[in-house]
């Protein structure tokens, strides 16, 4: 057998080397086509469902949120395992597919089944799927420095303006924000004089939900220009909030103020990012695409 190999290769040496060359070629193709990472993705096709139930117990939460979806989600076409986590106020429950199911396509039809089990969970609570990322996807990561600005004001440049920039390049499915001070605007309220004036604290937020929002109106024309009346009421500062009136008591406006203290206060941590050990920063991470290239989906 190896003879007639080697006498047919010595009587046809142009297809020899033509083959060879073919070979080399689609050598040196693979070589500069083939994803390169440090940590190559051996994981699973999984969709992560989000949900945010504030203020309520691990258990409450495993009653009443993870429980409905993980059922729910045991019936998804292609799904083998579904396992559900949950946390103080918030829960996680992980689809994961069998080998060479599309990710696009899990996502799909995970969110078909999410909106039939959306009906059987607490009001105001809205499960949302996690990025189309996988593990390993995080592929970098840089730090906002500056001498003038404190770190709340470098996290809402973060959040607001350089998040959304570094989203957009290509093969990046989302940039998370850590480390720094989440502005919040926090109601303390004075339980005595609430007592005093006869108001609840459902009284106060629904206050204060109704009061920040926009309403439109009609046409109003006048001498053959039309003016679009509009009422703008989003709150802008903590003056805004402290002038809402929360009731009338004989014949007086109640402000908010009169009852309560509005402060700008940062919200909760549960840790914090540091620097080459100078001290804490506000940083972002990019996330890849499942499937891409981290070489060329780098911001």
């Amino acid at each position: 057998m190896i003879g007639n190999i080697i006498e047919w290769s010595v009587r046809n040496v142009f297809l020899v080397l033509l083959g060879t060359f073919f070979v080399v070629a689609w050598g040196v193709y693979a070589v500069l086509k083939t994803p390169v990472d440090a940590i190559p993705d051996l994981s699973d096709a999984q969709v992560i469902i989000y949900t945010e139930y504030p203020g309520q117990a691990p258990q409450v939460v495993e009653d009443q949120v993870t429980y409905p979806l993980t059922t729910a989600m045991l019936s998804v076409p292609k799904s083998k395992v579904v396992r559900g986590l949950s946390n103080f106020g918030v829960s996680f429950v992980y689809v994961i597919f069998e080998d060479g199911t599309d990710i696009y396509w899990a996502r799909s039809r995970v969110l078909e089944y999410l909106s039939f089990a959306a009906n059987r969970l607490p009001e105001n609570v809205r499960p949302s799927l996690g990025p189309d990322a996988t593990g390993v996807g995080w592929v970098y990561q840089y730090v906002l420095v500056a001498k003038n600005r404190a770190l709340d004001e470098l996290r809402a440049i973060q959040d607001w303006f350089l998040r959304y920039q570094l989203t957009a390049a290509h093969g990046v499915s989302e940039v998370a924000s850590v480390g720094g001070f989440v502005k919040n605007y926090q109601v303390t309220v004075d339980p005595r004089r609430l007592q005093a004036y006869g108001i609840s604290l459902k009284t106060i937020s629904d206050v204060i939900a109704s009061s920040n929002r926009n309403v439109g109106g009609r046409v109003i024309e006048l001498t053959e220009t039309e003016y679009m009346v509009r009422g703008k009421g989003y709150l802008r500062g903590i003056s805004d909030l402290e002038n809402l009136v929360v009731k009338a008591h004989e014949g007086m406006p109640v402000l908010l103020s009169h009852v309560a203290r509005v402060e700008l206060v940062p919200d909760e941590r549960r840790g914090i990012t540091e620097y080459n050990g100078e001290g804490e920063v506000v940083s972002g991470i990019a996330v890849a695409r499942h499937g891409e290239n981290a070489l060329q989906c780098d911001p």
